[in-house]
């Protein structure tokens, strides 16, 4: 009786000590809101570089502000030049690099600093000029992370959603919009500069020196330092260059995405592949490439390596180990199949989508493979993070677990606890910002008044040919709600890659093997090869359950407990059916609805090029062209090949310049890159395609 009266009292101190910090963390998190108003720098950082890449030259910064029917200035997108610099450089948790080796390397084959305006812009990153918030000066979409003490770069949301389009000298930062970047080739050119640093002797040694004089002089205040001798750079050194060595190979594709695009969920695929990998399922793996006449020698020696792993579930620094040793073992066409055997290739490049309403959409990405009810809008967000570089500590651990149960696995006896670098607090923070943003509408003063009647004329045809699919809402209402219309990639006609990857590609279940996944029509038993998109949303699913290890336990806790159930009752989309002409998921087939694509309202449609869910067609005009066919007569067709990288914008057209400079040049007749279908303009005069193409711009 006294120890059941003891327990009950430790229990009820235990949970008023937790309500105070729940109330402690709302508090916080009002303060922290509070905060994130001081950088209103009105250029939102922007920098007038004297030189671009593709000559698309400004030297006057639109403000974003427009006036509404009463004169009073409104900011262009529902956001104030705060609300802007906060989405640009509030960290997710994406640990690319440490911090200060970004600061300080050098290009492959210069001592320019590979963080230069110049060298970002030629990736098409926004440069930005140093301001509260962004001390240092990063391009936009890159910031600084702290995990587990030290110090990364990394990668935000905005990195991959900000546009920046510019007429006549004037630049247009356009918040939401589908990025310019080149992520594929910058991080290639990131990998050959830290090689390059080790190579050359010259280099390394000041990069060395860099490194750590900036880490004695910057941190001096804050205290502690990453790295205080020559050592444990080196260490580092080696194990970053390794890194993003192994992620090239693990996402190495035949074609080059270019600007403006990203196989990004190919690479989330992959990196979740390489992260639920156990022990089991390497060795597996490793002995299944294995030549039958060596097949003897090769065992023993994989064994061997095996063995250095004390448990079944591989830790990032287990997982670099293995690699590094197979490859002393493996011929390089072995690890090759290797790769081939773990990974499956990202070659369905598709552009950045934009960002406005999505916080009202029920369903999002291109073919609507998240939905967007309940928790799902941070189970998005985190699978984005373990794309772009989250450190991922997943081990096992003994003991009951909540975080377990939640997360699908037996909370009693040895469990994995997904810890990471996953910011899930922020996550959900960004989400609700974003609901703040709206479509930028056409800026009249700079890209030339809009003609009233054509947009009448073309209104008209809208309705008749495209609002059945691309239904038109208020920009401006805060209650609006967005029902996405799917269309079967068979009937819609554009290129099937991105679509049949979601759904075809597989991989090792590992640690998640013999769990459930609830999937709507019941529970999936996870066996041993499973789709990948199973595989990514209960991964996601764990890591959103895990409480942040970078906080004290108390608090930790309460932010977890905080953000799921703000997050829960927050969220004003409910659980829906999908809507529209697709094939739907069966207890067959459970994920069969993933082949078709998301038609939605096309408000800001003009600032979004280039256009398809693969970036295809270059402007919107040329979008209401048919693609030309064998035995066509000449005539206007989807131009086959163009070029991307300019942020150069075409208002007659309605794209941005996609001939007559040296970008990416894309040819539509490759896999992954056709710009055939949606030919709902089929049968249209000129006249009517300029009045339609009027209304759009409208829009």
């Amino acid at each position: 009786m006294f120890k059941i009266m003891k327990c009950g009292r430790f229990c009820k101190i235990t949970l008023r000590v937790f309500v105070l910090v729940v109330i402690a963390t709302a508090v916080f998190t009002s303060l922290v809101k509070t905060v994130q108003n001081w950088d209103d720098d009105p250029d939102r950082g922007a920098v007038v570089l004297n030189e671009s890449v593709f000559g698309d030259h400004f030297d006057k910064i639109y403000p974003g502000i427009t006036k509404d029917d009463n004169d009073k200035e409104v900011p262009w997108q529902g956001w104030k030049p705060d609300d802007s610099m906060w989405y640009y450089t509030t960290t997710q948790g994406s640990d690319l690099l440490p911090y200060d080796f970004f600061m300080v390397l050098e290009q492959k084959e210069s001592k320019e600093l590979f963080r230069s305006d110049k060298n970002m812009d030629f990736y098409r990153y926004i440069p930005l000029k140093p301001t509260f918030s962004n001390p240092d000066g990063l391009a936009l979409g890159f910031v600084k992370d702290v995990y587990q003490g030290k110090e990364y770069v990394g990668l935000t949301c905005a990195a991959c959603h900000t546009a920046q389009i510019n007429h006549k000298g004037v630049a247009m930062r356009i918040d939401g919009g589908p990025a310019m970047a080149d992520m594929q080739n910058f991080v290639t050119a990131l990998s050959d500069a830290m090689q390059a640093t080790i190579d050359d002797e010259e280099k390394a040694k000041r990069f060395i020196n860099a490194v750590i004089d900036r880490n004695g002089v910057v941190r001096m205040v804050s205290g502690g330092r990453d790295y205080s001798s020559e050592k444990d750079v080196k260490e580092d050194m080696a194990k970053f260059a390794s890194r993003l060595k192994d992620y090239i190979t693990m996402n190495h594709s035949n074609l080059d995405y270019g600007y403006a695009r990203l196989d990004a969920f190919g690479r989330i695929y992959n990196r979740t592949l390489q992260h639920v990998l156990n022990k089991k399922h390497l060795e597996a793996a490793l002995l299944s490439v294995l030549d039958k006449d060596t097949q003897a020698d090769k065992i023993k020696q994989i064994k061997a390596v095996l063995k250095t792993i004390p448990k079944g579930v591989l830790k990032g620094n287990d997982f670099d180990h293995v690699i590094g040793s197979i490859k002393e073992i493996f011929s390089e066409r072995k690890m090759v199949e290797l790769k081939n055997e773990l990974f499956n290739k990202p070659n369905a490049p598709v552009s950045y989508p934009f960002l406005w309403d999505i916080a009202q959409h029920d369903y999002v990405q291109w073919n609507g493979i998240a939905a967007n009810a309940g928790l799902g809008p941070i189970g998005r967000n985190t699978g984005e993070v373990i794309g772009v570089f989250g450190m991922l500590d997943w081990h096992e651990q003994e003991g009951f677990s909540l975080s377990a149960l939640i997360g699908g696995e037996f909370p009693f006896g040895t469990h994995v606890k997904y810890e990471s670098s996953v910011n899930v607090n922020n996550l959900e923070r960004i989400e609700n910002h974003l609901r703040d943003l709206i479509s930028p509408q056409w800026p009249e003063d700079i890209l030339g008044k809009l003609d009233r009647d054509k947009i009448n004329y073309g209104q008209v045809i809208y309705e008749q040919r495209c609002v059945s699919c691309h239904a038109v809402i208020d920009r401006d209402d805060p209650e609006r709600k967005v029902i996405a219309n799917f269309t079967s990639v068979k009937k819609a006609g554009t290129d099937p890659k991105m679509a049949v990857n979601a759904l075809t590609y597989t991989g090792r279940s590992g640690i998640v093997q013999d769990q459930y996944l609830n999937v709507g029509l019941g529970n999936l038993y996870m066996e041993e090869q499973m789709p990948v998109a199973a595989l990514l949303t209960i991964a996601t699913t764990n890591v959103v359950a895990t409480p942040d290890p970078d906080k004290w336990w108390i608090r930790r806790g309460a932010d977890w407990a905080y953000t799921l159930v703000s997050s829960l009752l927050d969220n004003p989309v409910k659980a829906s059916l999908k809507r529209g002409d697709y094939e739907p998921d069966t207890t067959v087939n459970p994920f069969a609805s993933l082949m078709a694509y998301k038609a939605r309202p096309l408000n800001g449609i003009w600032a979004t090029a280039p256009y398809l869910h693969n970036g295809s067609v270059p402007s919107l005009y040329e979008l209401l062209l048919p693609k030309k066919k064998k035995g066509d007569a000449d005539g206007e067709y989807r131009p086959d090949v163009f070029y991307t990288g300019s942020r150069e914008f075409d208002p007659v057209n309605v794209g941005l310049k996609s001939q007559g400079y040296n970008g990416s040049r894309y040819l539509t007749n490759l896999e992954g890159n056709s710009n055939a279908g949606h030919n709902y303009s089929d049968g249209m005069t000129r006249d009517e395609r300029l009045y339609l193409l009027e209304y759009l711009k409208s829009l």
